[in-house]
């Protein structure tokens, strides 16, 4: 029991992070390959602090590694396959419909799916 307790405890972590829109669309956005802050920033229409808040979080929990070029910092997911998460859990969306059309789940599946 106690080993269900520990992985319990570690999935609600990265529940938790996932938890947030603005980080699910930069998983969402970064299954596409590496991106600095700027990159993220334009693909997902949001500021740059709120990009960079984000990341150190995802860096901090182990979601998003950093690599350095000069004086740009460049962000992937150290495991892409969590995208697929995202993908897969549109069906618990289609299956809830609260507030969520069909169209957007259809839009938001092709954009994440490519």
């Amino acid at each position: 029991m106690p080993s269900r307790q520990v992985v319990a405890k570690e999935l609600a972590e990265i529940f938790g992070l996932l938890s947030h829109p603005d980080r699910i669309r930069m998983i969402e956005e970064l299954r596409l390959g590496e991106k600095d802050v700027s990159g993220l920033a334009k693909a997902l229409g949001l500021e740059a602090p709120r990009i960079s808040q984000h990341l150190r979080l995802l860096k901090a929990h182990r979601i998003v590694v950093e690599r350095r070029e000069g004086r740009h910092h460049f962000y992937h997911l150290i495991n892409p396959d969590m995208a697929n998460w995202i993908v897969n859990g549109l069906e618990f969306i289609e299956r809830r419909h609260m507030g969520v059309t069909p169209g957007n789940i259809k839009a938001a599946r092709r954009l994440w799916s490519d």
